[in-house]
């Protein structure tokens, strides 16, 4: 099979080389395929990850199009390698992959939402390289104002980790998923109980790049903490009437002299966060529970996910724990129940 060529091409190649004496002891190959990134993972019996690959090849940005082959020519560029020295190796997906976009869609699953569910869920489809995908379904979340998931599941999954068979099991936890498309997850007995969806992300790069907000901003060397404090602190204490009401402060205090061009765009993101979080709360409080003093979770870039953790302690909750690697123990977790790997005893790695 060629595939040199292209400079993607080289690094598969490269990285084929640098795992092979790995390969006889890949038992799973893993893909977190979402719109804009492919991530991919080799793993042996014990869960271990052997090696991973990274691709802009998300399902919008494939190397061609779908009708043209899209789909087959980025997984074998992603994991075409591996497949040649481990040809036998089961290979499940998560993501927008199953989406109506995707490869082939999934159909979601509704809430409450176990691991059992997502794996009666799974579709397949066969590449043209013969090697057959299972695609993992995402969440949905029915009512009057529906909301929905896909590849989430598989990371909240992974955070509950091997603790669902514990005492804890069944007490209600929240996981927070900061993004482009923030989440937050209720989650009880090993369920997917309810949650909610704030645009978070993709509402700042909108306001940032594409209104008068951005015109007076400069991007700074390093994030401004004080600033970012400064609008969550706002949205918190003086943000009754909403973001719409609050939102144009970040260029009225610039033009006042009260913020830096510099300061802005991290007191922007302060301001939205918080009225994430102030929103959060709100709706925790119709179910009884709160921010204050809860024991969370967070699932995601780190500096992100750090940025959070700071926002959440001036809402009272102080106990925010980073969770890594969620994705491929999401991934092994549910491959595992689908009986695609018999997973061996779980080896430390130095």
């Amino acid at each position: 099979m060629k595939r040199a060529g292209s400079p993607t091409q080289a690094v598969s190649h490269a990285a084929a080389v640098a795992v092979d004496a790995s390969h006889a002891d890949a038992a799973l190959i893993a893909l977190d395929w979402g719109t804009t990134s492919l991530r991919a993972y080799l793993y042996d019996a014990s869960g271990n990850v052997l090696a991973t690959r990274a691709s802009t090849a998300g399902i919008m940005n494939l190397p061609r199009s779908a009708e043209q082959g899209g789909f087959d020519a980025a997984f074998d560029d992603a994991c075409g390698a591996w497949l040649e020295h481990a040809p036998a190796a089961p290979v499940i997906a998560a993501g927008m992959v199953g989406s109506a976009q995707g490869w082939l869609e999934a159909p979601y699953v509704d809430t409450p939402a176990s691991a059992d569910a997502l794996v009666a869920g799974i579709v397949r489809v066969k590449a043209a390289c013969g090697v057959t995908l299972h695609i993992v379904p995402g969440v949905l979340q029915r009512g009057e104002l529906p909301n929905v998931m896909r590849g989430e599941e598989t990371q909240i999954f992974g955070a509950l980790g091997e603790e669902t068979n514990t005492a804890d099991s069944g007490k209600r936890a929240l996981i927070g998923l900061p993004g482009t498309h923030a989440k937050w997850a209720v989650v009880q007995a090993d369920r997917i109980e309810r949650f909610h969806t704030f645009m978070t992300g993709e509402v700042f790069a909108a306001l940032r790049e594409h209104t008068i907000l951005g015109r007076t901003m400069l991007t700074p060397d390093l994030p401004d903490t004080g600033a970012f404090l400064h609008g969550v602190n706002i949205a918190r204490e003086k943000g009754q009437a909403g973001v719409l009401a609050t939102v144009f402060s970040s260029r009225t205090l610039g033009l006042t002299g009260q913020l830096s061009r510099e300061q802005q765009p991290d007191y922007l993101s302060g301001l939205l966060i918080g009225h994430e979080l102030a929103g959060l709360d709100a709706v925790l409080a119709q179910q009884q529970s709160a921010l204050a003093g809860q024991s969370l979770r967070l699932i995601g870039n780190e500096a992100l996910c750090e940025r959070y953790r700071l926002a959440l302690a001036q809402f009272g909750c102080t106990q925010a724990e980073l969770v890594k690697h969620a994705t491929e123990r999401g991934l092994w977790r549910v491959a595992s129940q689908a009986g695609l790997v018999q997973p061996a005893a779980k080896t430390a790695r130095a």
